[in-house]
């Protein structure tokens, strides 16, 4: 494995949250051979987690396309009169 890091440096490196890392994490998206878990503490490699995101099928939505999506379903709900 190479340098691990901590959640909080994967979520700035990624661009998103720590909580969108977390729930990558159980979703599968971020592959448990990606990382170290003890007890609540995790370590990411960071190489092999942007190999696995990659490495997912064309056809479907990113991890960050769904944040994106996400958040434009949101912001209709919130603002269904603001012209996105």
């Amino acid at each position: 494995m190479n340098e691990l890091i901590t959640i909080d440096d994967l979520a700035k490196r990624l661009s998103v949250s720590i909580s969108t890392v977390r729930s990558w994490v159980r979703q599968g998206f971020i592959p448990k051979d990606t990382y170290v878990q003890v007890a609540k503490t995790y370590r990411f490699d960071y190489d092999r987690v942007i190999e696995a995101l990659k490495a997912r099928n064309k056809s479907e939505p990113t991890p960050a396309e769904m944040v994106k999506t996400e958040q434009l379903e949101l912001d209709l709900v919130v603002h269904p009169d603001k012209d996105l």
